[in-house]
C-alpha cells in the first residue's frame, strides 16, 4: 500500500501542476478578453471570430475565465489535496478543453500551434483524471 500511496501523491501533483499552468492561462488571457472584448490586447482580430456566434471576445473571454481559469485553479486544489472526486472533476476539465479547442478550430477556421498545445494538455488532463479516480476509488490516499 506505501507504493501506491506515494503513484497517487505523486500522480496528484503532476495533475495539480498542470491544472495550475492551465488554470494560470486561461485567468490571463480571459481577463485580457474580457476587459478589452475586442481582442487587441491579445493581438487577436475579430474577424478571426466572425464565423461564430459572437460579435466579440466578451462571451468567450468570460468562459475561458471562469471554466478553463477559475475551475481549473479549483481543479488543482482538489488534486493537491487528493480530495476524492479529484479524478473526476479532472476528467471534466480535461473534457471541456478538449471541446473548447475543437470548437474554437471550428470555428476560427484556422490552426494555431498554441490550439495543438492545449488540446493536448486537455487530453493529458483527462488520462491523468482517470489514472487519479482509479487510485482514489481503490481506496488508496483520497480525502473526503
Amino acid at each position: 500500500m506505501g507504493d501506491q500511496f506515494k503513484n497517487t501523491t505523486y500522480l496528484s501533483r503532476v495533475l495539480g501542476g498542470l491544472q495550475t499552468l492551465v488554470g494560470l492561462g486561461a485567468v490571463g488571457g480571459g481577463l485580457a478578453l474580457v476587459s478589452d472584448p475586442t481582442g487587441a490586447k491579445l493581438g487577436i482580430p475579430l474577424q478571426t471570430i466572425e464565423h461564430s456566434p459572437f460579435s466579440t471576445y466578451l462571451v468567450p473571454g468570460i468562459v475561458l475565465l471562469s471554466v478553463n481559469g477559475l475551475g481549473s485553479l479549483a481543479g488543482a486544489a482538489t488534486s493537491f489535496t487528493r480530495y476524492r472526486y479529484s479524478g473526476e472533476v479532472a476528467m471534466a476539465l480535461g473534457l471541456f478543453l478538449v471541446a473548447w479547442i475543437v470548437i474554437q478550430v471550428y470555428w476560427m477556421r484556422d490552426i494555431h500551434w498554441l490550439h495543438g498545445l492545449y488540446l493536448g494538455l486537455g487530453l493529458l488532463e483527462l488520462v491523468l483524471g482517470r489514472l487519479l479516480r482509479t487510485d482514489l476509488r481503490e481506496g488508496v490516499g483520497g480525502r473526503r
